[in-house]
């Protein structure tokens, strides 16, 4: 899922840009959700906040209440991977924003060719998000579009005899066994027990006595055998 979060206190620029995100996104697969803004208040920052995956945001400079650098500059505190891109009337703003090294994307001058420069930004910053390694299924009338590298673990629940799908966000119980899904998912994840495949680019560590797995979310789990421990610990190694 792509969140491209825009902040611009002009209705019809608002408009514009939500509609040159659809021209950009239109000829992939990917899920994207937009959300729209006319300044940066309480329920903006809040966002900012929010643990979502692969947020491009989209800052006006100057809004009635803030300044888009300032955010930029807020969201950077605990947030180095999500792309900025700024669009703005204010050419003049365009080196006080490279002083403040605050690792944006796009400096979008209003005035200058900002529908094609907007869509090609977009394009890129997908790119730099990584996000076409996604999968994508079907069940019970419900459309998944999952980013592969989001997910920890999938394992097996012996009582209700569904699969749960573990990602850094959220816990996705489906119908579909372990053996589809390491298949939908590839080769980045290996078996670790007989109800457990885990997605090895995420594991930082193994303790082996206590047979746990950590990943780099900080989250743990126990499924760890003697029969398969070895592959994973060369592996990781």
């Amino acid at each position: 899922m792509i969140n491209f979060i825009v902040c611009d206190d002009d209705k019809y620029t608002l408009k514009k840009v939500e509609n040159l995100i659809d021209r950009a996104m239109i000829n992939n697969k990917l899920a994207y959700k937009t959300t729209l803004f006319e300044d940066y208040n309480a329920k903006f920052m809040k966002v900012i906040n929010e643990p979502l995956p692969n947020k491009v945001y989209i800052l006006d400079i100057q809004t009635p209440s803030r300044s888009g650098i300032d955010i930029a500059r807020n969201i950077r505190v605990n947030d180095i991977d999500s792309v900025i891109i700024f669009l703005t009337s204010h050419e003049e703003l365009g080196l006080t924003i490279l002083k403040n090294e605050l690792m944006f994307l796009s400096f979008i001058n209003k005035y200058d060719d900002y529908e094609n420069r907007m869509i090609k930004s977009i394009k890129k910053a997908l790119e730099m998000l990584k996000v076409k390694n996604n999968v994508r299924f079907e069940e019970s009338g419900i459309i998944y579009t999952i980013a592969i590298n989001d997910v920890l673990y999938i394992t097996r629940d012996s009582i209700e005899r569904k699969s749960i799908i573990k990602t850094v966000y959220s816990e996705i119980i489906v119908n579909k066994s372990l053996i589809e899904l390491k298949e939908l998912l590839g080769d980045s994840f290996i078996k670790t027990h007989k109800a457990c495949y885990v997605n090895i680019d995420r594991v930082v560590a193994i303790d082996k006595p206590k047979r746990i797995i950590r990943f780099n979310t900080g989250n743990e789990i126990d499924l760890l055998s003697v029969k398969y421990r070895k592959e994973l610990v060369s592996i990781i190694k």
